[in-house]
């Protein structure tokens, strides 16, 4: 099976190594060429445009931004939809809107008969790096089984949540819980600080209890130590999603207070300058509001 991969990000790069040592060959193409270099030296083979990819390939895999960037690799000009034959299978692994996840699986197949699978990913640059992604699926089962083989070299855990776009909808709900922790993670550890406890033994201390979590454990004691230079997800990627969840929500008349807030302090923090950076920034946010209570 002949992979194709398109997206060079922070999660695309782990992702070709895995697959790479798993032993796939793999083309890859991005949009800013200077970052295809590390896996081209791994071994994978650049392809010219995103047309020549996918006449090479069995399986086009995309990781991209957002909703526009998904559209525009498929139906743009050279995009996977003009080459595109029945019997490929595309897997985003993007985390994007599902209501065009489906218009966009739908229009595919009609044009040329492509299977579509959403395949968004949970577990973060670590997680793609280990290969122990949490993968949540939407499509055809069958199609989806097929791919196991693949999906092992870059998870622990791949779940069929339901038809195309059941996916998407799954991480929306992954990164309501993800976002929401994050932001009570810093507003706990600055009113720690605040307090006169040693912030960064806090997340050692609520391990293994009620309160752990992974992004405790990995972005607390960042947050603590105000090290923020190693950039492993963003504050961007974060508002985006939860501006999905808000949408979603709309459209299907539920509720979600405890979202659309974390929604307008994301959006603040981003509009202060902290957009493409480490959610560990986070902290600065609370400090900022601690210290304004104190002076009034």
């Amino acid at each position: 099976m002949t992979i194709g991969f398109i997206g060079m990000g922070l999660m695309g790069v782990p992702m070709v190594m895995r697959l790479l040592d798993a032993g796939y060959p793999v083309r890859v193409w991005n949009r800013t060429p200077d970052k295809i270099a590390a896996v081209a030296a791994a071994g994978a083979q650049r392809a010219a445009s995103v047309a020549e990819l996918t006449q090479q390939c069995d399986v086009v895999m995309v990781c991209v931004t957002n909703t526009e960037a998904v559209h525009d690799i498929v139906f743009g000009p050279e995009g996977i939809a003009t080459v595109g034959h029945e019997g490929q299978v595309l897997v985003d692994f993007s985390s994007i809107e599902p209501q065009s996840t489906r218009r966009m699986a739908s229009e595919l197949l009609t044009r040329c008969g492509m299977s579509w699978v959403d395949a968004p990913v949970s577990g973060g640059v670590i997680g793609a790096e280990q290969g122990t992604l949490a993968i949540m699926t939407g499509g055809d089962l069958s199609v989806i089984d097929r791919l196991r083989p693949v999906f092992a070299a870059l998870s622990q855990r791949v779940t069929h949540m339901g038809p195309t776009g059941a996916g998407q909808v799954s991480k929306v709900c992954n990164q309501m819980l993800v976002s929401c922790n994050v932001l009570v993670m810093a507003e706990v550890l600055a009113l720690a600080e605040r307090a006169g406890v040693d912030a960064l033994a806090l997340p050692q201390a609520l391990r293994g209890g009620f309160a752990d979590s992974t992004p405790l454990q990995l972005t607390g004691p960042k947050m603590a130590a105000r090290d923020f230079e190693d950039i492993k997800w963003r504050v961007n990627t974060l508002l985006k999603d939860m501006n999905m969840a808000n949408g979603l929500a709309q459209s299907l008349g539920s509720a979600i207070p405890m979202a659309g807030l974390g929604v307008e302090l994301l959006r603040q923090h981003a509009g202060r300058g902290f957009g493409e950076q480490d959610p560990a920034t986070l902290i600065h946010l609370y400090m900022e509001m601690l210290s304004g209570e104190g002076e009034r």
